[in-house]
């Protein structure tokens, strides 16, 4: 469901991949122009020590990680993408641990992130 939101461009205009490998790792989804991963996780993922370490390893390699429940993808689609925009556009910068989500915050050179306009990276 997700997927249909963020491919095409069709979120605030930015470029998404689907299982985009990281490393060992395969993000859900990723905004290689902002550096961003988004994770739509089930009940299987709650405290998972496997997907720290894995979050970890992106973040290290330069992502911010934004974690979300598969349930609020089906039932509260539009404040997922809200979520998602906010990281996109800059407006999240610091880590948040909450009920409903998880974002990992990795912060870059304002040249490196936000002054490419290069779709292709």
């Amino acid at each position: 469901m997700l997927w249909l939101e963020l491919k095409a461009r069709k979120l605030g205009g930015y470029r998404f991949t689907h299982q985009f490998s990281i490393g060992p790792y395969f993000a859900d989804f990723a905004c290689r122009e902002r550096w961003l991963v988004v994770e739509v996780d089930g009940h299987q993922h709650a405290n998972s020590s496997s997907d720290r370490r894995r979050d970890d390893f992106m973040q290290a390699e330069g992502y911010s990680i934004l974690r979300v429940w598969n349930h609020d993808v089906l039932k509260h689609r539009t404040s997922v993408c809200e979520t998602n925009l906010a990281a996109l556009d800059g407006r999240l910068v610091e880590n948040i641990v909450a009920s409903d989500l998880r974002f990992v915050f990795t912060p870059r050179s304002s040249d490196s992130v936000f002054s490419n306009t290069d779709p292709s990276v």
